[in-house]
């Protein structure tokens, strides 16, 4: 809020709505921070609904002291609602730009995991159950595309934070009125500058150019689509880092053994016990995201020129939504860069169904040569027999009758291996890992 008060004074001085001086003393002011204590701000916001009124009044009082003349410029023309705004988007920008730096890391070690792990095969799995054979680097391959696109849409948002300026109701109105004389025209050196409404665009753009945010078509007091689109980035990048967290914490359960943290955390109970504590945290924090970014969704709501309630709603859930996606995102860096992979388990579970993952494969390939019924079925009594009598499938298909004579014996056995069914998981690996370039984190 303080930046946001020198920004206003400094821009007004750079298009000569206040006098060079007064900006220096309200920027002097601003920077004694142990002058402004926060929770007597906040307690003092409660008469006025929000904590610029206090703070205006105590920044006032140290211009003052510095400068007398000066204090009347400070604050000048602007609403509390311009100021808080614009700090909202000051606080946005600086935490986005701890969470971009943290997805780049998350992205950079998932990138080498896939790399890493490109061909190791693993059972992937469909409604809780096997399916067809996968690679572990292609789980991390998609886990690191969510990243990037996280990466992606907080970085657009971030560029995007707009200032915001616009007086009482939006009009900019108060800041012509300082150039009005008493007849009703501009002075003489606003006489080549166009008309009332130009100087306010004027002040609009240097305003601007002072906080380092993007500029504003229209004051958005009430359109308020930066929260709401920053709120979705959040509620994208939560779920992007939960997604990873979910499935950490599915591979690293003790019956399938996967993957692992490097640091398990332990129990107060259960000394044995390792815990996956990170992915617990980022996926305790995944469910909370959407719902803040509800209420900011919400807020879009906001009746008239400046809202009561939808404006107020967004400021403790928008900090709550940084704070926590912030924190998911420096977790993330250490989960992804110190997981464990354990590919003799993955090698070890895509047996566990007795050589049934690869039964797609099967009928596809005894399809033409047996007819495709006929091939579904006897691959269906096969797998089923593999189960019951506890045999491998390679050994139930050679009792088959209708399949007698169609395959060689070397054939069926490769058909039968499930690491030899990875698709195009390779290619799809390297086609994501290929994704990169300007404005992207390197693999």
């Amino acid at each position: 809020m303080l930046d946001a008060e020198v920004a206003l004074t400094r821009a007004q001085a750079s298009i000569g709505l206040a006098p060079e001086p007064a900006a220096r003393a309200v920027a002097a002011a601003a920077a004694a921070h142990g002058r402004f204590d926060p929770r007597d701000l906040a307690l003092r916001a409660r008469s006025g609904g929000n904590p610029v009124i206090p703070l205006v009044a105590e920044l006032t009082a140290a211009v003052r002291e510095m400068d007398a003349s000066a204090a009347a410029h400070v604050h000048r023309g602007a609403t509390s609602q311009d100021i808080l705004d614009t700090a909202t988007m000051l606080v946005a920008s600086r935490a986005l730009e701890v969470v971009v730096a943290d997805l780049a890391r998350v992205a950079a070690a998932l990138g080498r995991l896939a790399a890493r792990h490109r061909d190791t095969p693993m059972a992937g799995r469909t409604l809780t159950q096997h399916a067809v054979p996968t690679t572990f680097g292609l789980k991390a391959a998609g886990w690191r595309a969510l990243v990037l696109d996280a990466y992606e849409r907080l970085t657009a948002v971030r560029s995007a934070l707009p200032a915001q300026l616009g007086g009482a109701a939006g009009t900019l109105a108060a800041f012509s009125a300082f150039t009005e004389t008493p007849d009703g025209a501009l002075p003489t050196e606003w006489s080549g500058n166009g008309d009332a409404q130009d100087l306010g665009i004027r002040l609009l753009a240097a305003y601007t150019a002072e906080t380092g945010l993007a500029e504003p078509v229209l004051p958005w007091h009430v359109l308020r689509t930066p929260v709401a689109e920053l709120g979705g980035a959040l509620a994208l990048t939560a779920g992007a880092l939960g997604k990873l967290a979910a499935d950490v914490l599915v591979l690293s359960r003790t019956e399938i053994g996967e993957v692992s943290e490097g640091t398990g955390g332990g129990s107060s109970a259960m000394p044995h016990k390792a815990n996956p504590a990170r992915a617990t945290l980022i996926a305790g924090a995944a469910r909370r995201v959407p719902a803040l970014a509800g209420v900011l969704y919400g807020s879009l709501v906001a009746e008239d020129e400046r809202p009561p309630g939808a404006w107020h709603a967004e400021w403790q859930t928008l900090r709550d939504a940084l704070r926590t996606v912030g924190a998911m995102a420096e977790t993330a860096v250490s989960l992804a860069q110190g997981l464990r992979v354990h590919p003799d388990r993955m090698r070890g579970n895509l047996d566990a169904t007795h050589g049934l993952i690869v039964s797609e494969r099967l009928v596809a390939v005894l399809a033409p040569l047996a007819g495709r019924a006929e091939a579904r079925a006897a691959v269906t009594r096969a797998g089923e027999r593999a189960v019951r009598e506890r045999t491998g499938l390679l050994e139930a298909l050679r009792g088959e009758p209708d399949l007698a004579g169609l395959v060689p014996e070397d054939r069926l056995r490769a058909l039968t291996d499930p690491t030899a069914y990875p698709g195009s998981a390779g290619a799809l690996v390297d086609r994501a890992l290929d994704r990169g370039g300007h404005g992207r984190p390197a693999p």
